[in-house]
C-alpha cells in the first residue's frame, strides 16, 4: 500500500523520497552486517544502495533534459519546426479598432524541480522525526512499569463506636491517603522503588475493650515497610517516655517534631510460622510466635500541648536493615501535616 501511494506522487517528489529512503536503509543495513559479520544483510544493503544509485542517475538525467531541451525531430530527419505542411489557411478574422492588439497568452509557469525535491526531503524528515520522537513525547498506553497501588476506598467500612462521639478519630483510609505518597520511597532513601502493598484499617487498641480508636495504614516496598498509626487515648508523650524508662528500654531518644513532643525507640517485630498443610493431611497448624526483624518507631504527640494520644511511625525491613533516624523525622514532617485535622 505504501509503495502504491509513493508511486502516485509526482516524479520530483517520489524520486527524492526513494533516494533518501534507500540511502538510509542501505547504509544502516550495511553497518549492521559489518558489525555482526552477517553476509545476507550485507547483500540486502548492497541491493538498496544499487537501487538508490540507479534512481540518482535517473534524476540527474531528467535534470539535464530539463535544462537543455532538444528540438523534436520528424521521421524524415528534419526539424519539426521547419516542416511546412499544406493546410488550408485560416480565414482572416475581423480586427478591432486600429491601435489595439490582442493580448498575448500568459506563459504557463512550470514547477521548480529543485523546490519539489527539497520539499519532498523536508516532508520525509518531518515524518521520520515524528516517528522517532513520538514514543517519547506521547503517553504510552502499554506502559510496562509497575504502578503504585491505591488505598482502599473504605466507603462500605463500618467504623467501631470509638470513632464517633467527642473523639472523632481519623480513619485508616485517611491515614493511608496521607502515607501513600509518591515521594515516600525517596524519603526512605530508595527513590527507585515502587510500593507493592498498601493497606489501611480502622481498628481499636488492644486491651481497651474497643473503647480506644487506633487506625493504621501500611505501605510496603521491596526494601522497607512503613506503618503509621494513631492512638486516641489519654497517654501523653511524657508518660510514654516514663514507661520506657521503667521497662529499661534502650536506644530511646526524645526530640521535638513539628513543634510537638516526640520520642524515638527500637523494638522487634513478631514473626509467626504458619503451616497451612495444603496436601491431604489432617489440616494446617500455626507455629510459635517468634521475634522478627528490628523496627524503629517515632512516636509524636497529636498536638503541641500533648494532652494525650499520639501518632506512631514504624519502619522495618526483612533484612534487618533500618534507615537513619532522620528518615523517620522526614516522613513525620511530610505525612502528619497531610492527615485531616479532627477534634480530639
Amino acid at each position: 500500500m505504501l509503495g502504491l501511494l509513493l508511486r502516485l506522487l509526482p516524479f520530483w517528489v517520489r524520486e527524492p523520497l526513494f533516494i533518501v529512503i534507500g540511502s538510509v536503509f542501505g547504509v544502516r543495513i550495511m553497518y549492521l552486517a559489518v558489525r555482526d559479520e552477517a553476509w545476507v544483510p550485507g547483500a540486502i544493503g548492497v541491493a538498496f544502495l544499487l537501487a538508490t544509485a540507479v534512481r540518482v542517475h535517473t534524476v540527474a538525467r531528467a535534470l539535464r533534459a530539463r535544462r537543455n531541451p532538444a528540438p523534436a525531430v520528424s521521421e524524415g530527419g528534419a526539424v519539426s519546426g521547419a516542416v511546412v505542411r499544406s493546410q488550408p489557411q485560416p480565414q482572416p478574422q475581423p480586427q478591432g479598432p486600429a491601435g489595439q492588439r490582442p493580448a498575448p497568452a500568459a506563459p504557463r509557469k512550470e514547477p521548480n524541480a529543485w523546490g519539489q525535491a527539497v520539499a519532498a526531503v523536508a516532508v520525509f524528515a518531518a515524518l521520520g522525526a515524528a516517528l522517532w520522537l513520538g514514543p517519547n513525547l506521547l503517553p504510552s498506553g502499554d506502559n510496562s512499569s509497575p504502578r503504585a497501588p491505591s488505598c482502599p476506598s473504605g466507603e462500605d467500612e463500618e467504623l467501631p463506636s470509638a470513632y464517633t462521639g467527642a473523639s472523632r478519630a481519623v480513619t485508616g483510609g485517611q491515614l493511608c491517603e496521607a502515607l501513600n505518597r509518591t515521594d515516600l520511597a525517596r524519603l526512605l532513601g530508595t527513590p527507585t522503588e515502587t510500593a507493592t502493598v498498601v493497606s489501611g484499617t480502622s481498628d481499636t487498641a488492644l486491651l481497651t475493650d474497643g473503647k480506644v480508636a487506633r487506625p493504621e495504614a501500611e505501605v510496603r516496598f521491596d526494601t522497607y515497610t512503613v506503618n503509621v498509626s494513631a492512638t486516641y487515648n489519654e497517654l501523653s508523650i511524657a508518660q510514654y517516655v516514663k514507661l520506657m524508662e521503667f521497662g529499661e528500654e534502650t536506644d530511646v531518644k526524645t526530640l521535638s517534631v513539628l513543634g510537638r513532643p516526640a520520642v524515638l525507640s527500637s523494638d522487634h517485630t513478631m514473626s509467626i510460622d504458619l503451616d497451612l498443610d495444603l496436601g491431604l493431611g489432617s489440616g494446617g497448624s500455626g507455629g510459635p510466635v517468634g521475634q522478627g526483624p528490628p523496627a524503629r518507631t517515632l512516636t509524636v504527640a497529636l498536638d503541641g500541648k500533648d494532652p494525650g494520644g499520639y501518632y506512631e511511625i514504624t519502619v522495618w525491613s526483612t533484612s534487618g536493615a533500618l534507615p537513619d533516624d532522620g528518615a523517620l523525622v522526614d516522613i513525620a514532617e511530610t505525612v502528619l501535616p497531610a492527615v485531616p485535622e479532627q477534634a480530639v
